[in-house]
């Protein structure tokens, strides 16, 4: 077997040079894929569908290089760069006419890859419904399907299409378009994309590569160029039409929204002078840049070029019924009836793993489909497997979505378990309930950091009887009542920006000084250190509802730590990581870990400094030791962020009960805190320690804390207006 190189580009093209005869249709080809997608766009005649022809084998390539992932393709045959991990989606399918859906996919596929004839069928469910009819008896986008299924069987590296959505109708373009989002996002197969679809082309790839006359004219962000219709005509020959009705998009400025545009200058390119052939050269840019004549046009509003996969419609959200219709079809469907009489608009989703008939109008296959290895890896036959794998996949289906007004489910312990984390992968507001069994105890591994609402069901959710139509029809109705709501929610005009802050009992002045100086320009949110607290504001931030963070209080390390009941997740600090904004925290209540009630310490804590909070809390004073790895994992995370980051360090304290003459006072665990912190962050002009020689709680503290965020958001401010 051939060994290739992991560390090298997906596809590298060097100085390719391909004849036809006489004819040189590609001159000195150069396109480097290093992973993910990569789309290749250009007018008739230019050496696409040659590029393709040559990777596979089908066309002599006079010189150059082909590479997948470091090893030389130019000289193969079709049939051993096949087996080297290249499937081809050619132009115009090449299906067999005689052959059956069925057929052509068994006919190719291989054992033991993640890529089978029912995960095929699960992302085409189209194709499910044909599986018996012959190639010939497809209509042109079940062809695509099947063509693009057929590749996919096997299993390769790189997936290499032509033109793949040529021909078919618009809803057929866009299932393909998320389709090769979705390869793209799951990073197993690289892909190259041929397209004269210059907005399928920008929606599935970050990069677009123009082909002029046998070359590799330029690669640029695909942002820039669907957003510059100008550029497209300059290069692509892509004009504007009576028949075209789409609004040109606008360049992004840096006037307020709200704001009338001024009147703009466009410029109108002649991309050729003369009408071009294969054997013209490329017209340099410098003539079509000096050629092009002005035009002033009326002001448009502007716009922003987003992927694909948020360009769903946003109008006409839709309620979700979730659940197993298998086991809980009568309940569902019951929940279903009365969302529908208040005149939303809801879909059932089955969650079902039994393989049963379904209908809903998302069956289980089209959630399965969202599974890492596919239906397959749902539908295993084995109950415990499937429903966790159907738990994954309908996480991963929910975050696709963008057009969700509201969920609900019902169901026991299994049912609430499977639902519920695809609930809280949802923005905070958008309405979820759960009516369950379990929802009178503790229900903090459903409800997580979301706003899930549980509605214990009384009586089991197995059938429907006076008890449970009362339950559920009060629930749909809590539903219906707060998805109307919503969309009768006018937005706050002039809005304060949002700021959590994380707050403990023995941190509270300090968050009420800071508070009570930022609240005439900022809308702080507080929140309680309590695992789910801290978990709760980092999935605010995540949804883009806070604009900053200041994390006073980090105390939710200790419990992680040293095993307390307000544990913080490895996930800790990640939103200020992934957000790449200013990061404001502290060393808050770090001087203690959370228990319950006495008798619920651990034995092996016995002989430990306590406090008892209340009769149900009693918090234990950390020791040297612990503040060591606190100070390393809190250190290790302030270095993964980007942006600037301000950590305070609190020498006279980092609680109330840190003070001096305070039962937790312990300076020298707190200064191995510090020194641990010190020794762990890189500190830059950026990222900085900060030694402050007050107690967290003293008013020069929450002073410093209130000047530092000031400045990071005034600059913030400045550097957006420009100034």
């Amino acid at each position: 077997m051939d060994m290739v190189d992991r560390s090298a580009p997906a596809l590298e093209i060097r100085d390719l040079n391909v004849y036809y005869g006489h004819s040189h249709a590609l001159q000195g080809v150069d396109l480097t894929l290093g992973n993910g997608v990569l789309s290749v766009v250009g007018r008739n005649g230019m050496g696409k569908t040659t590029t393709c022809k040559a990777i596979m084998g089908l066309v002599p390539v006079a010189s150059g290089t082909i590479s997948l992932a470091g090893r030389n393709l130019a000289g193969l045959g079709p049939a051993e760069v096949a087996r080297l991990g290249v499937g081809y989606v050619p132009q115009g399918r090449r299906l067999w006419r005689s052959l059956t859906v069925d057929e052509h996919l068994k006919l190719v596929a291989r054992k033991g890859g993640d890529w089978t004839p029912e995960r095929v069928y699960s992302v085409f469910p189209r194709l499910a419904e044909r599986r018996s009819n012959g190639g010939a008896q497809l209509s042109g986008g079940e062809q695509q399907m099947l063509a693009i299924g057929r590749a996919l069987l096997l299993n390769p590296k790189l997936l290499v299409m032509d033109e793949p959505t040529e021909g078919l109708a618009p809803v057929i373009v866009n299932q393909v378009a998320e389709m090769l989002v979705r390869l793209g996002q799951e990073g197993d197969i690289d892909v190259l994309v041929i397209e004269q679809n210059i907005g399928v082309a920008c929606a599935v790839a970050d990069q677009v590569a123009i082909m002029v006359n046998g070359k590799i004219n330029r690669i640029m962000p695909s942002a820039q160029l669907a957003a510059d219709r100008d550029l497209q005509q300059a290069l692509l020959g892509v004009g504007r039409h009576a028949h075209d009705e789409t609004p040109a998009p606008a360049r992004v400025s840096e006037t307020p929204v709200g704001t009338p545009a001024a009147p703009s200058v466009a410029r109108i390119y002649v991309s050729n002078p003369k009408i071009p052939t294969r054997w013209s050269k490329p017209v340099p840019i410098r003539v079509i840049e000096s050629s092009a004549r002005t035009s002033t046009a009326a002001a448009v509003p502007s716009a922003t070029v987003t992927p694909f996969s948020a360009q769903r419609a946003k109008a006409g959200a839709t309620v979700y019924v979730a659940g197993t219709l298998d086991t809980k079809g009568a309940e569902l469907r019951y929940l279903r009836d009365i969302l529908k009489a208040e005149d939303l608009s809801v879909q059932m989703i089955d969650l079902s793993t039994s393989g049963r008939p379904s209908g809903a109008e998302v069956p289980p296959h089209a959630v399965a489909a969202f599974h890492p290895r596919g239906a397959s890896g749902v539908f295993t036959g084995d109950r415990g497997s499937a429903v966790a794998a159907m738990t994954l996949a309908f996480e991963r289906w929910m975050e696709a979505q963008s057009s969700v007004a509201g969920i609900i489910s019902a169901g026991g312990s299994g049912g609430t378990a499977l639902v519920t984390p695809a609930m809280r992968t949802l923005p905070v507001g958008v309405p979820k309930i759960m009516i369950s069994t379990v929802a009178s105890g503790n229900v903090e591994q459903y409800v997580g950091p979301s706003d899930i609402m549980m509605v214990h069901s009384v009586a089991d959710v197995q059938g429907l009887n006076s008890i449970t139509r009362e339950v559920l029809g009060n629930g749909a109705g809590a539903l219906a009542g707060a998805v109307k709501a919503s969309a009768k929610r006018k937005p706050v005009v002039d809005a304060k920006p949002a700021v959590g802050l994380t707050m403990f009992g023995v941190t509270t002045p300090c968050v009420q000084q800071v508070t009570a100086a930022l609240e005439n320009d900022f809308d702080c949110l507080v929140f309680h250190a309590t695992g789910v607290g801290g978990r709760s504001m980092e999935k605010l931030m995540d949804s883009g509802m806070l604009a900053a963070i200041v994390d006073l209080t980090t105390t939710e390390v200790c419990d992680k730590v040293a095993g307390g009941v307000f544990a913080a997740s490895e996930d800790r600090f990640g939103a200020s990581i992934r957000a790449g904004l200013p990061y404001i925290g502290s060393c808050g209540a770090l001087d203690m870990v959370n228990f319950n009630a006495p008798d619920t310490v651990p034995e092996r804590y016995r002989g430990r400094t306590f406090y008892e909070h209340n009769p149900q809390i009693t918090l234990m004073r950390t020791t040297l030791e612990e503040n060591v790895e606190m100070g390393r994992w809190i250190g290790q995370r302030l270095n993964e962020m980007t942006a600037p980051v301000r950590f305070f360090m609190p020498e006279g304290g980092v609680s109330l009960l840190d003070a001096p003459g305070m039962a937790f006072h312990d300076p020298a665990a707190d200064e191995a805190l510090f020194r641990s912190l010190e020794d762990t962050v890189r500190q830059t002009s950026e990222r900085r320690l900060i030694r402050v020689p007050h107690n967290i709680n003293d008013p020069e503290f929450a002073d410093l804390i209130v000047t530092t965020f000031r400045g990071f958001y005034s600059s913030r401010r400045s550097r957006a207006a420009g100034d």
